[in-house]
């Protein structure tokens, strides 16, 4: 019996470590070349877009709009906030696959309103600046007017500058608008510093439910629910903060990762389910000889391998099925020869269901893997002592020390 058990123990181990280079051979598939395939997909897709708000400012005597830059630096250019801000998004998710690896791409159709006005006493000369998202991007059906005046053609390297000459209380309104596409989230910038945001409304429609906000970025002061999405809605009368509005795009399930997680849990599972066949059989007066478990190991391993080679090609889902049933097959067509049919359905076909099949779709359940394989495996473990609590060991294994190993061949006369 001791025999027995250690070759199980070392079929076990040699299962396990074709479990170790199948997970790495799936991990290196899918994060080796996941930098030259993002590149890929940001030069056809774009790259995460950050627009900026609007900078507003006038001039001071002896400051001229070409020297601007310059000018702030020795404070001749006085920043103005903006007196207003009515800005719609609209996000729609599109995942797209590359390899094993979803990318979470999206469009966006943007329009923005703003208005400054001349807050001192005396005629200025009153400039604003709108700068495009920078980064691999392509903007369609681009729109600009200023006062109502069309101005789209000045656009000059993504930058849109209007200059105007306001009276004390005038208003200087820009309105932009434009369609794009983006990588992984959607963030709009406030001013730079902690500086104050006046009559501030942006409002973000999605395709998605999933919410998500970046990180340093402001959660939004309401929002409505819809069918296929949400409307989001950042209202502030009077606003000082350094913090910015975005939306993370919700990440599709990654094959390569699930899988990877899944084949090096697979000795957890292949342990339980030697241990309680092990346990069946000894009870059962059941001959399983070590080359048995030998073709039970590789039809677990099967699995894995299936799986693994199929997700390149149709959903992760039908994978999944797919491979728990050709594994289950091959252990019950063998069994049903090796012990018979009642018991390859009854006790292997149903522990390999629970814990193969029911163990690796838990790591579907995001965040609740770990949960459900501990409330199994103490499911199990009470149910194991109930079953071998009146089993007097000692006895069982002096008197039967062959039990699990097949019993030699009938002498031929």
């Amino acid at each position: 019996m001791t025999t027995h058990i250690l070759s199980i123990g070392l079929i076990y181990l040699c299962t396990c470590a074709a479990w170790w280079i199948l997970g790495t051979t799936v991990y290196v598939r899918s994060n080796e070349f996941a930098g030259n395939l993002r590149q890929g997909v940001q030069s056809a897709w774009g790259s995460p877009q950050r627009q900026e708000s609007p900078r507003a400012w006038y001039c001071q005597s002896g400051a001229s709009e070409s020297q601007d830059d310059e000018k702030t630096k020795r404070g001749c250019a006085v920043d103005l906030p903006l007196a207003q801000s009515r800005i719609t998004t609209a996000l729609a998710l599109d995942h797209r696959r590359k390899g094993l690896v979803w990318y979470s791409t999206y469009g966006v159709d943007f329009r923005g309103a703003y208005r400054v006005t001349n807050t001192t006493a005396e005629p200025r000369e009153v400039s604003m600046r709108f700068t495009l998202p920078a980064g691999q991007a392509v903007f369609d059906g681009f729109t600009a007017t200023v006062n109502g005046e069309d101005v789209s053609q000045t656009l000059t390297n993504a930058t849109l500058t209007a200059t105007r000459t306001l009276a004390p209380g005038e208003a200087l309104a820009m309105e932009v608008a434009y369609r794009s596409q983006g990588l992984d989230q959607w963030t709009y910038a406030l001013p730079k510093g902690v500086s104050q945001v006046n009559d501030f409304l942006l409002t973000m429609r999605t395709n998605f439910r999933g919410i998500d906000y970046p990180a340093e970025t402001l959660a939004a002061t309401s929002r409505k629910e819809f069918a296929d999405g949400w409307e989001l809605e950042w209202q502030y009368a009077s606003l000082l903060s350094n913090l910015g509005i975005g939306m993370a795009m919700p990440a599709h399930l990654q094959p390569g990762d699930l899988v990877g997680r899944i084949t090096f849990f697979a000795p957890v599972a292949l342990l339980f389910y030697f241990f309680l066949l092990l346990i069946l059989t000894v009870q059962r007066n059941i001959n399983l000889h070590a080359m048995n478990y030998f073709f039970l190991a590789a039809a677990f391993f099967a699995f894995h391998l299936l799986l693994a080679y199929t997700v390149d090609h149709i959903d992760i889902h039908v994978a999944f099925v797919l491979s728990a049933a050709v594994s289950i097959f091959l252990v019950v067509s063998y069994l049903r020869i090796v012990a018979g049919m009642r018991f390859a359905l009854r006790e292997a076909g149903l522990l390999q269901f629970i814990y193969l099949v029911g163990f690796s779709y838990t790591f579907f359940l995001e965040g609740y893997s770990a949960l459900c394989v501990t409330v199994a495996s103490i499911i199990t473990l009470y149910a194991v002592m109930q079953l071998t609590a009146r089993v007097n060991w000692a006895e069982r294994f002096s008197r039967r020390g062959n039990v699990g190993v097949a019993p030699p061949p009938m002498p031929q006369h």
